[in-house]
């Protein structure tokens, strides 16, 4: 039977391990397909530890862990259109990506162009599509500046390309041992840490807080008009100061978007860890140590 990387209670690394699990039924609107690469992201090691935000759907056990994938189509549920087997495609999987074979909605799936590699296109169904939308929410002019906030994880590095792309100055925090990717990215680097706002170079016009807590709030401070502060690790607070928050973006006209950005060289998903699936507990075990440069990726043989 295929391999999946499962959790099967909620808790720490202890409750994830490898499964033999039966290939998933495409139903009504589904794409079976054959995973290529799937995305290592925050979200799938706090899901694993049983958080999951208010109203979100209970999890059902075992699953398997992983939020984005790319492969190629196998096969299609009933009455599903506009794709057909063989084709390269990307999406958020409805049965996990860490696995060789998983379901992805058609509805918000998009194809993948042959200029964009799979493990690049595994890491922009979340990451990517999320700081696109995050800058693109903002509506900032061009000119102004923007304030990204942990810039060198997937969210920021992506947002952080998207807004010098509509003309915006970027400035970003982040680790000082992070000083030269974030550079590289077009980025006029902050050290991140206490004070942060006072080693912000001149007024901001908008932030896109990857953080939370205590950078959240200094970082608001800088804002003259709240409705330019999102947040993307701090719903509650975030609201409470008059910002709103963001997440993972399902719409496929953002994800193609994306794809397209990725297909042009405009937008670099900066993947610094391709991983053999088999070692999938060194790549979750990576990204839940925090600290990350870029996209974490797991790679299925073959």
């Amino acid at each position: 039977m295929p391999l999946a990387y499962v959790y099967d209670r909620f808790g720490g690394p202890e409750v994830e391990h490898f499964a033999d699990l039966p290939r998933p039924a495409p139903g009504p609107g589904d794409l079976l397909v054959a995973v290529r690469a799937a995305g290592v992201n925050p979200v799938d090691w706090k899901r694993r530890s049983g958080r999951r935000p208010a109203g979100a759907p209970a999890v059902a056990l075992p699953a398997v862990m992983g939020g984005e994938a790319a492969g190629r189509v196998v096969a299609l549920g009933p009455g599903t259109s506009g794709f057909a087997v063989g084709d390269a495609v990307l999406g958020g999987p409805t049965t996990g990506g860490y696995a060789q074979y998983t379901l992805l909605p058609a509805r918000a799936a998009v194809r993948k162009p042959p200029e964009v590699s799979w493990t690049d296109a595994a890491v922009l169904p979340i990451a990517a599509a999320t700081g696109y939308g995050a800058v693109r929410r903002l509506a900032l002019p061009p000119g102004a500046t923007l304030l990204v906030t942990g810039v060198g994880g997937g969210v920021g590095v992506a947002a952080a390309q998207v807004a010098a792309g509509l003309g915006l100055t970027v400035v970003g925090s982040a680790a000082e041992e992070k000083r030269a990717f974030v550079e590289e990215l077009g980025v006029r680097f902050v050290a991140s840490g206490p004070g942060l706002a006072a080693r912000i170079p001149g007024p901001v016009d908008g932030v896109l807080d990857l953080v939370g807590g205590a950078v959240l709030h200094e970082s608001a401070a800088l804002l003259a008009d709240r409705t330019k502060l999102v947040s993307g690790a701090d719903r509650d607070a975030v609201a409470a100061l008059g910002g709103a928050p963001v997440g993972p973006v399902r719409d496929p006209a953002i994800l193609g978007a994306v794809v397209e950005l990725v297909r042009t060289g405009a937008l670099d998903p900066k993947v610094t860890r391709v991983i053999p699936f088999e070692r999938a507990p060194q790549a979750v075990r990576a990204v839940e140590g925090g600290h990350g440069r870029g996209k974490t990726v797991l790679e299925m043989p073959g």
